[in-house]
């Protein structure tokens, strides 16, 4: 008996899976290291059908022919923006291209997926709004996928009944010669603070060194402190939050754990484990398994690339879904990337803008 209630649930697993298709034809932009990692094993998965591949040279789109065969390759973005047949573009293009190609697709009224940074500026991103709401692009979205994270909306939906006190963000990384750190990397944890507590005005902010900040924000129902450098190390890199609530402490620790230490009673301000021994209590909300390799502890799903784009595909299908991302939420986060870049010890408040 057992052992056919096990294979009936594999059973209705796999045909959940083989049922889960997609009637509109998309298109991708750019063949980079971040898309040939995280983005295009995710579309093969899903089985969303790429009728072009566009990249920058005829001999690159050649190597592509002769690497995915059968896949169409061109280096006319216009030959795609031309197509009514595709109904959603994906872009992961190099960053200081994206706001020209992000701007072509939007007046073609194809929906966008696009990777960050979207654009350089608010001004810019303006524009692309601007676009979308002229031309009638459905679904544009950026490439932001920590909010999609299994952690990031575990921790989201638990917010809702706490009271939250304080937070400290840290995003440390090694050197970045290669862009600009503030909307290529910081972008990230500005972002995700933006979409776990609301608007925030910076209240302070102090640059220790190049590419190196400390800053002080203040959200609607709590303040945070967040470290965003590059001079710490690639290979020990670390993004860690600590948020303190009325009831107990949570540290999510990348994307791969969170948990949750309760915080000791108090009787009239005196917390009773100052009185007497008692065990610590920390839930573990959620772990990354290294050990079983089933999609939901592949790391493209625990850092919510997978989710992310299966919220892009099916908002273009018709399906609906919540997408956190979309060109409107990232005005907030361009605001708080105006946080001065000169200037050691400088204090900063948002309302000087």
């Amino acid at each position: 008996m057992i052992n056919k209630i096990i294979a009936r649930y594999k059973q209705i697993r796999t045909e959940r899976y083989l049922h889960q298709t997609y009637q509109c034809q998309y298109a991708f932009v750019g063949m980079g290291q971040h898309s040939l990692t995280n983005l295009y094993p995710v579309l093969h998965y899903l089985g969303v059908p790429l009728k072009y591949i566009c990249v920058t040279s005829e001999r690159k789109a050649r190597l592509i022919v002769r690497k995915f065969q059968g896949q169409k390759a061109t280096i006319s973005l216009d030959q795609i923006l031309q197509d009514e047949t595709v109904k959603g573009v994906f872009v992961a293009a190099t960053p200081s291209a994206h706001f020209d190609i992000a701007s072509q697709v939007l007046q073609s009224g194809k929906s966008l997926f696009i990777e960050k940074p979207p654009c350089k500026s608010l001004a810019e991103l303006d524009t692309l709004i601007d676009l979308q709401q002229r031309y009638h692009s459905p679904v544009a979205m950026v490439g932001l996928q920590k909010c999609y994270a299994p952690a990031v909306q575990l921790l989201k939906k638990r917010l809702h009944k706490e009271r939250l006190i304080n937070y400290d963000y840290h995003y440390l990384t090694g050197a970045y010669p290669e862009g600009d750190a503030k909307l290529d990397l910081f972008i990230h944890p500005l972002h995700l603070v933006c979409h776990l507590f609301g608007d925030a005005r910076i209240l302070a902010c102090h640059r220790v060194e190049e590419q190196s900040y400390i800053l002080l924000l203040q959200h609607p129902h709590v303040v945070g402190t967040l470290e965003l450098s590059t001079s710490y190390t690639w290979k020990n890199a670390e993004e860690s939050l600590r948020l303190c609530t009325k009831a107990g402490v949570y540290h999510l620790n990348g994307m791969e754990e969170l948990t949750f230490s309760h915080k000791s009673k108090t009787v009239f301000s005196v917390p009773l484990e100052k009185l007497h021994t008692s065990k610590s209590t920390s839930e573990y909300l959620y772990s990354q398994n290294h050990f079983s390799s089933i999609l939901f502890h592949h790391q493209v799903y625990t850092d919510g690339y997978f989710s992310e784009l299966l919220a892009f595909v099916s908002a273009v299908e018709g399906k609906g879904g919540d997408l956190p991302t979309d060109l409107l939420s990232l005005r907030r986060v361009y605001r708080l990337l105006l946080f001065p870049t000169d200037g050691v010890g400088r204090s900063f408040d948002a309302d000087e803008e």
